[in-house]
Formats: C-alpha cells, sequence, structure tokens
C-alpha cells in the first residue's frame, strides 16, 4: 500500500515563499549597503569641502541673530523713551525721533552687510555642490577634476602654513576661490599673527566670540591663554598684578585644571632666569608656537577641518602603500619616493603595507619577475629575471656578472626561484 504524503496548505506555502522572498530581499538589502560605491568614498573625503562653508554660514547667521537682538532692544528702549510723557521725557521729543531715526539707519546697514555676506556663503555652497556633481564614477574623463581637486589640497596646505598672500594669487590663477576658504583663514590671520608677536588679546577676544562652541569640545584654550599672559607678568617681576590676575582670571580653572595651575603659580617663587628644569620651560618662548598650533587646532575643529593637511593625508595614504619592511633599512630603488628623506620622515609613523602576494621587480631591467620571467638566482645569493641574465650570457659569451657585487659565473650555475 503506496503511502501520500499531504502537500503543504496553500497559505502556509505562500507565507513561506513570501518569507524566503523577503529574507532574499533583505540579503541583496544588506549586500547593497556594504558596497560602497566611489561617489560614496569620493563624498567622505570630501566631508570638509561642504562642512567648512556651511559652519560659516551658520556662525555668521548667529552673529546676525545677536546683532539684530541688541539693535532691536536699543531701539524699543528709544520708542519707549519718545512715549513717555513729556515731564519724564529725558530729551526733547524731535530730539528723540532724530537719534531713533539714525539707529534704524545703522540697523538697516548692519542687516544689508549681512544679508550680502549670507548670500555669497550660500553662493559658495551652491558653487561646492555643483563641483562634486561634476565628478562621474562612469567616466573615465575626469582629468579636469582631478587637477581641481590637486589645486584645492594644494592651497589648503598653504592656507594652514599661513601663505595667504600667495594661496590667494594661486586661488584667482586657478579660478577656485569660491572652491576654498580663504575667508575663513584670513579671519584667522589676525589671532596667529598676534600670537607669533606674543600678544594674547585677539585671541581671547576670538575665545570670547565663541565661547559656547569652545565649551562644547572642552576646548582649554582660553586657559592656556590666560597661564601665558599669567607668565608674562611674572617675567617682568610684576608678582602684584599676576597675583590679581590670577584671582581674577586662573582661579574660575582651578577646578578643573588644578595640577597645571599649581604648577603655573609655582613660578611667582622662581624667576625667569631660573636653572630648575621644571618651571624653566614655563619661560622658554616656544610655548607662544604651541599656543598658535593648538589655536590652529582649535579653529579647524570649530569649522570641522581635518587636524592635519589634507595634502598630508593623501601624501600619507599613497606611501603607506609603499612603505615595507626594507624601506627604513635604506634599501629602497631610487624610483621609489620612500628612497628620499623628506617621504621616509612623513611615512615614518605609518604602518608596513599588507602584500598578499610576493612582488619581484629586476634589478637590471626594472621588470615584474613572474612565470613568464621567472627569477634566476646567482651563487652569491642575488637575484635577477631570466630575461635580463640571458641577454647579458648571449653578450658575454655564457658569462654572468651581477652588477651589485661584480661576482662572475656561468649562465649554467644559475638556479631557478619560485615565487610564493
Amino acid at each position: 500500500m503506496d503511502m501520500i504524503i499531504d502537500p503543504p496548505a496553500p497559505a502556509a506555502g505562500g507565507a513561506g515563499e513570501a518569507s524566503s522572498i523577503n529574507n532574499g530581499g533583505g540579503e541583496e538589502q544588506r549586500e547593497t549597503k556594504k558596497k560602497k560605491t566611489p561617489v560614496t568614498e569620493i563624498m567622505k573625503l570630501e566631508l570638509q569641502l561642504l562642512r567648512v562653508p556651511v559652519e560659516h554660514l551658520k556662525k555668521t547667521l548667529r552673529s546676525t541673530q545677536r546683532t539684530a537682538e541688541k539693535e532691536l532692544s536699543a531701539v524699543l528702549a528709544d520708542i519707549s523713551s519718545v512715549a513717555a510723557p513729556p515731564a519724564a521725557a529725558a530729551a526733547p521729543p524731535v530730539s528723540s525721533l532724530t537719534n531713533l531715526v539714525c539707529r534704524l539707519h545703522g540697523m538697516k546697514r548692519k542687516l544689508e552687510d549681512f544679508t550680502r555676506s549670507e548670500a555669497g556663503q550660500v553662493q559658495r555652497c551652491r558653487a561646492r555642490i555643483d563641483h562634486l556633481e561634476e565628478f562621474s564614477p562612469q567616466c573615465q574623463c575626469n582629468s579636469n577634476w582631478n587637477s581641481t581637486r590637486l589645486n584645492r589640497i594644494i592651497l589648503d596646505y598653504m592656507l594652514r602654513m599661513s601663505y595667504y598672500d600667495s594661496a590667494s594669487l594661486f586661488a584667482d590663477s586657478a579660478n577656485i576661490r569660491e572652491l576654498v576658504d580663504i575667508d575663513v583663514f584670513i579671519e584667522a590671520r589676525e589671532v596667529v599673527e598676534s600670537l607669533q608677536n606674543k600678544k594674547v588679546a585677539p585671541a581671547l577676544a576670538w575665545c570670547a566670540e565663541n565661547k559656547s562652541r569652545l565649551k562644547k569640545t572642552k576646548s582649554k584654550l582660553e586657559f592656556l591663554l590666560r597661564l601665558q599672559e599669567f607668565i608674562e607678568m611674572v617675567k617682568v617681576n610684576d608678582y602684584l598684578k599676576a597675583i590679581a590676575y590670577a584671582r581674577k582670571y586662573l582661579a574660575p580653572w582651578g577646578p578643573t585644571y588644578t595640577k597645571e595651575l599649581q604648577h603655573v603659580t609655582a613660578t611667582l617663587a622662581f624667576k625667569s632666569g631660573t636653572n630648575c628644569t621644571t618651571y624653566k620651560v614655563l619661560f622658554d618662548a616656544c610655548r607662544w608656537d604651541y599656543l598658535v598650533d593648538e589655536f590652529k587646532q582649535e579653529f579647524c575643529k570649530m569649522f570641522g577641518m581635518t587636524l592635519e593637511p589634507l595634502l598630508q593625508i593623501y601624501l600619507q595614504a599613497g606611501l603607506s602603500a609603499l612603505k615595507t619592511p626594507s624601506c627604513p633599512q635604506g634599501q629602497c630603488p631610487i624610483e621609489d619616493p620612500l628612497s628620499q628623506v623628506t617621504f621616509m620622515r612623513l611615512a615614518d609613523p605609518l604602518p608596513f603595507s599588507k602584500q598578499h602576494h610576493s612582488k619581484l621587480v629586476c634589478f637590471i631591467t626594472k621588470e615584474l619577475m613572474d612565470t613568464e620571467n621567472p627569477p634566476l638566482v646567482l651563487p652569491n645569493g642575488y637575484v635577477y629575471s631570466s630575461k635580463a641574465l640571458e641577454e647579458m650570457a648571449k653578450k658575454n659569451s655564457g658569462k654572468i656578472t651581477c652588477p651589485r657585487t661584480g661576482f662572475e659565473c656561468s649562465f649554467s650555475d644559475l638556479t631557478k626561484a619560485f615565487i610564493s
């Protein structure tokens, strides 16, 4: 007697099929998410290009709002004084109205200036979006776009190194002014130059202007500036003024930076010419260079810039693929960028590249040695391509001379090597 197995119910089958379809769709979605298109990678690298003008625009909007609120409060106060009874009025009505009109005209001019500035920044954002849209991952002809990108990277380095005038000329000649942030760096120019001239007032004013942003990032720039100003007072033996300054400006930082504060205030017991290393470094002029670097770091954080120049980041990305254990030992070929001291110094903190397969390049022909051009080993241990050694043997009647050591042998003494 045959046993018949009932087929599954249609509903259950439909649900199973739907479930399998849904699962398949989910897997496809996950695979799609895992795949990173070239456009995605480009957008990651170009984040700074879009973020800086947006942050600058947000800063301008906040400044506009503060100014408008301040001016509006003053206008309302003037209106209240004009509307007050004649006996209580501080000035004649005509004079008060004249002052009110002048204030309104001044407010209008300020708002118009802000509007023009905001329009320019919006235009800059639009220009950068259009620039990114010009990149086509399907098209192999992006040479113009890549050239513009290289110019932007070089100009970013020039601005970070404080070559403002040269950067401005370069931006005009390359026609990329709307794609770079010269105006943003110009704002920092005054602070950088003042710190280089050993003045902290502009830097403290910048900290006060951006106090809320610096507080969110837990910046210690203002504290370092206050410390330096205190040290300068101690350096000229103005101890009473230094003590009063510490009570007013340094004491509020005590709970946060207790150890640093104790270390610096101890300079009151030492003179600037002390030989005690612990306190001698506090009077060193190189602290001003440290403040300049610290300000640049905070400035870059505020506008969403990379802390290191883009040129350095891109160079290190390329050098990391070339760095091998033999590079620090000076065994790089002349064609390798790491044979130069400057590039080697730049690649020093980078890890070695991960090579899945060995690649041998012939010292003589500079060609890759593979199965079609296998490597041959000389008795002295040096390896060259079979193509190069065969040509050498033909020219020298079967004799082989090692180009590195001068060792001579016959072609029959060579041993074939295998690449794993």
